[in-house]
């Protein structure tokens, strides 16, 4: 595992935020003609079964996955950080004067997969999304990142949705959590994205480079790693918590960003690391490499 290195696109727009010495504030969503008028009512809660965000999810992470894999390393990571640091910049700005086209912009591109609270002073997960996967990529070997966006793309949405689908099933409800890991979410939910992503996990290591020797462990091996890959990931997505965990408005005194816990984060980082040990635990070799096209 390397050590992290904060790009320095990402200090300095940190260091930009706290030199301003300015409250993060929300303002109300300025329209433009890009924008649909006043009418709001076509963003969602995180309650709500969205299955055009789920889908968009999905597709963004096994486009960043297909990259990680086919870009090299040198150029896929700093790509990655300059790909956060633009989002955290946007963030930063598109509540302040002047930058509600930025809103604008959002709601014209990406309304259907908004959800309420990201127009309503929160970052959206995009952020979150750009930034797991570049710590993803910069701390694990290829193949575990690759697989541990993978998991972020299938594991996430594939757990919210059997969650929601489940919901009514008290007895699989965490509720409040173990001190507030988990809350909100449901076993049936993480049980649903382990199993969604095992097929997936099989076909990749099944017909991944593995020479002349075969799988070390055969048939029995490659079960158990698709499926304990799987759990890794719904793992993850479950002990993130509903609502998030959101930094305080200050700390020491000083006006901070809505910075919170989110899954989008939390997933790919996970699972690339559990896929090291996983690797490990079963004696492959952590430098697999994976078939020309992953799944073919």
């Amino acid at each position: 595992m390397r050590l992290l290195r904060i790009p320095p696109l990402l200090v300095s727009a940190s260091l930009a935020a706290a030199h301003m010495h300015l409250p993060f504030v929300p303002r109300p969503i300025q329209h433009t003609s890009l924008s649909r008028g006043n009418d709001r009512s076509f963003l969602k809660n995180r309650n709500y079964t969205n299955l055009t965000r789920k889908f968009t999810h999905a597709g963004f992470g096994v486009f960043f996955a297909c990259l990680n894999q086919f870009l090299p390393h040198e150029i896929f990571v700093p790509g990655m950080a300059g790909v956060t640091g633009f989002s955290l910049v946007v963030e930063l700005l598109r509540y302040r004067r002047g930058f509600g086209w930025m809103n604008a912009a959002l709601h014209f591109f990406l309304g259907g997969a908004l959800r309420k609270h990201e127009m309503e002073g929160k970052f959206t997960g995009s952020f979150y999304y750009f930034a797991g996967v570049t710590a993803s990529a910069y701390l694990f070997p290829q193949t575990a990142a690759t697989m541990g966006i993978m998991q972020l793309a299938l594991a996430d949405p594939s757990a919210s949705y059997f969650g929601r689908a489940t919901r009514h099933v008290y007895w699989s409800r965490i509720e409040n959590g173990l001190l507030g890991i988990g809350r909100n979410k449901g076993l049936l939910g993480f049980l649903g994205g382990a199993l969604f992503c095992f097929p997936f996990n099989y076909r990749v290591f099944k017909i991944a480079k593995w020479g002349a020797n075969g799988i070390p462990g055969g048939q029995v091996a490659l079960l158990s790693v698709s499926l304990m890959l799987g759990m890794a990931g719904a793992l993850a997505d479950l002990a993130v918590p509903t609502p998030a965990l959101v930094m305080p408005p200050k700390v020491l005194g000083v006006p901070v960003p809505p910075f919170h816990v989110d899954d989008n984060f939390v997933v790919p980082i996970f699972s690339g690391w559990a896929c090291t040990k996983i690797f490990q635990m079963v004696g492959w070799d952590d430098t697999l490499q994976l078939a020309k096209h992953i799944i073919f």
